[in-house]
């Protein structure tokens, strides 16, 4: 393996990972800084609560094809190692979150912006193994419609990763390295999540599909 197209491929998958679709629709759509509204995030779900479901459905499969394609320059400027493919979209993951088009300075420190790289993280599964996607997604849709938690169904996205590429790798003989990307996943999707999780625990996340809906009725 060479290093130097190792390294290469890994910034190219942050910067790729860093471009911040979200703000970038919304500011064409509305003319206003995603990052004033709502959570602040980049992502998916804050790109639709301040611009519309389009924008935020735009912004989601974009953000899952950086994870995606992450991938691919990996394969393509490493071709013999499966652990640079699978920290590729980890730096994608990176990238997302903090992107370095995103410097902010906020109280005398330097900010990156970003999301929480749920989709992202989707893409890169995807990437490693494209037929995750039919196992991955429906699951999370299901968590989100069902459970209603949006940070509950982001780290569920990196969970069934780990939990997908362990079983593969335990049981049908597959790269172990793909479990590194769902294991390295977890923690940043964790750590991105704090506000999300301490506000779960509070009971003041905001409730979504089949149970907000549900929880409409009964005080209506």
């Amino acid at each position: 393996m060479d290093p130097y197209r190792a390294f290469g491929a890994l910034g190219l998958a942050y910067l790729l990972g860093a471009v911040p679709f979200g703000y970038i629709l919304v500011m064409i759509k509305t003319g206003e800084d995603i990052r004033g509204i709502q959570s602040g995030r980049t992502g998916g779900t804050n790109a639709m609560r301040a611009a519309g479901f389009g924008t935020g459905l735009a912004t989601g499969i974009l953000d899952i094809l950086k994870g995606f394609f992450a991938v691919s320059i990996a394969r393509i400027f490493v071709p013999d190692s499966q652990l640079i493919w699978a920290l590729a979209p980890v730096m994608a993951v990176i990238g997302h979150n903090y992107s370095i088009y995103m410097v902010s300075v906020k109280d005398g420190k330097i900010r990156l912006g970003g999301g929480a790289g749920g989709a992202t993280v989707l893409g890169g599964a995807m990437g490693l193994w494209p037929q995750s996607f039919l196992i991955i997604f429906p699951i999370g849709i299901l968590i989100f419609y069902f459970i209603g938690y949006a940070s509950v169904t982001t780290m569920s996205l990196a969970v069934m990763s780990l939990l997908v590429f362990g079983w593969r790798s335990f049981a049908l003989g597959q790269p172990w390295e793909y479990m590194l990307f769902g294991a390295i996943s977890i923690f940043l999707l964790l750590y991105a999540l704090r506000p999300n999780l301490k506000a779960l625990r509070a009971g003041t996340e905001r409730l979504h599909g089949f149970r907000a809906r549900g929880k409409k009725k009964a005080t209506s």
